[in-house]
């Protein structure tokens, strides 16, 4: 069996996922990651190319050889990675840029869905903060959504309850600048109640592979309270998601998304991520992501039972539908270790001890933002681990996992004490 040398782009959690899984398949050869952590070098070798370096990742794909390279981070598929390591005909799995547009601009995902009739929330977009404003004031509803049209670290998004937080969003956004070009255009958007969840699927363009449904826990403090983050802890799969739901999600989202994008020749291969809202009109879109979410892919790929190379080729080559992925019918929770005082204002630097005795069966520790420093693990990030456990339930799964985060200690560590337990 000939072995295949993978690089994986980005250095998070989501990546120490998915390079856990790349190293289960036996045709798995050597692995790299530009630029990795120090819980990915324990599997890979970590090179010193940052993600958003185009000309250093394609550099070290022809200098190393490798048989395959995995884009997984929004901004180098928004920037064109995958098209350059195309052009240098080196194999890679992620979508093209002009496919990736539908997380890279709020505005093209919103449009996408109104032309071909993909459910989702009524909206406007704003390139003038007054004019942004000038709407709220005219249609006077509470709460509602604000937007920026690019991509924002997963914290673009802003429910207001008020007039207020309404204009401190826009202010923020769009004079501010809190994400740069992001923020040049905004979305202001219905609100939508219901259950929220996502679902990742694997797509070759025409076929899509949905996986095990997954909730994300966004807000910093339990019970879903204080800022936006990247998300503090994850759940697969989702109590709301039933044979029922997951047909009519197939039949009037996930496949005519994947034909709405190959009509306007922008043909998807990858992973696509469909977060929504079960309202009670039935599921509606809230937004796209070109990859895997963070920390979903860090409960999903645990429960995947199919080799991931094998399902990575049959996406690159167009033969999706010649393979059934099986699943784990098990539960998953990941809780999210944070620096004290994320997503605002943190400390790095400090040794993190308890790592090995966290980890067991079933019991993943997977490194976001660490470091190697004089020979010790050290915290280099807002978000610092995601400690995933398996189990034969929701509540099982959640009891596992604490049980690993409470072994691990760093200084003014932060995490919610809500995820996987008492869901809506």
């Amino acid at each position: 069996m000939k072995k295949i040398d993978i690089l994986v782009v980005g250095g998070g959690g989501r990546e120490h996922a998915i390079i856990k899984k790349l190293s289960e398949s036996p045709r798995c050869g050597k692995l790299y990651a530009a630029p990795g952590n120090a819980g990915i070098a324990k599997l890979a070798e970590c090179l010193p190319v940052a993600a958003t370096d185009l000309d250093g990742i394609v550099a070290a794909a022809q200098e190393l050889s490798v048989g395959c390279v995995f884009v997984a981070p929004d901004d180098p598929l928004a920037l064109g990675l995958v098209d350059r390591l195309q052009a240098a005909g080196i194999r890679t799995f992620g979508p093209t840029a002009a496919a990736a547009e539908i997380e890279g601009s709020k505005v093209f995902a919103k449009g996408l869905m109104k032309k071909y009739g993909i459910p989702t929330a009524a909206y406007e977009v704003f390139c003038d903060p007054d004019l942004a404003i000038e709407y709220i004031d005219r249609t006077d509803k509470y709460p509602v959504v604000i937007k920026a049209d690019g991509l924002a670290l997963g914290k673009g998004a802003s429910i207001a309850q008020n007039r207020a937080e309404a204009v401190d969003a826009i202010n923020s956004i769009m004079r501010e600048k809190a994400f740069g070009r992001s923020g040049d255009r905004v979305v202001v958007e219905e609100y939508l109640t219901g259950p929220e969840l996502t679902v990742l699927a694997f797509t070759d363009g025409e076929t899509v592979s949905p996986m095990v449904s997954a909730q994300d826990h966004k807000r910093v403090f339990d019970g879903d309270r204080g800022p936006n983050t990247g998300g503090m802890g994850a759940i697969a799969p989702s109590p709301h998601y039933t044979p029922e739901l997951a047909e009519r999600c197939m039949r009037e989202i996930f496949m005519p998304t994947i034909a709405a994008l190959a009509a306007e020749g922008r043909v998807f291969r990858g992973v696509i991520y469909f977060q929504m809202m079960i309202t009670a009109d039935g599921p509606k879109v809230i937004e796209y992501n070109a990859r895997f979410g963070d920390p979903e892919a860090q409960v999903v790929l645990p429960l995947m039972k199919t080799d991931l190379l094998d399902v990575m080729d049959a996406a690159i080559d167009g033969k999706l539908r010649e393979l059934q992925i099986e699943w784990d019918s098990r539960a998953a929770v990941c809780v999210c270790m944070a620096s004290g005082g994320y997503p605002v204002k943190y400390e790095k630097g400090f040794p993190i001890t308890g790592l090995d005795e966290a980890a067991g069966d079933d019991i993943f520790v997977y490194h976001a933002g660490t470091a190697e420093k004089d020979g010790q693990t050290v915290t280099a990030g807002g978000r610092v681990l995601g400690v995933t456990a398996l189990g034969n339930n929701l509540e099982e799964a959640a009891a596992r996992a604490y049980a690993g985060v409470a072994k691990i200690k760093f200084k003014g560590a932060h995490y919610r004490t809500d995820i996987g337990r008492n869901l809506k």
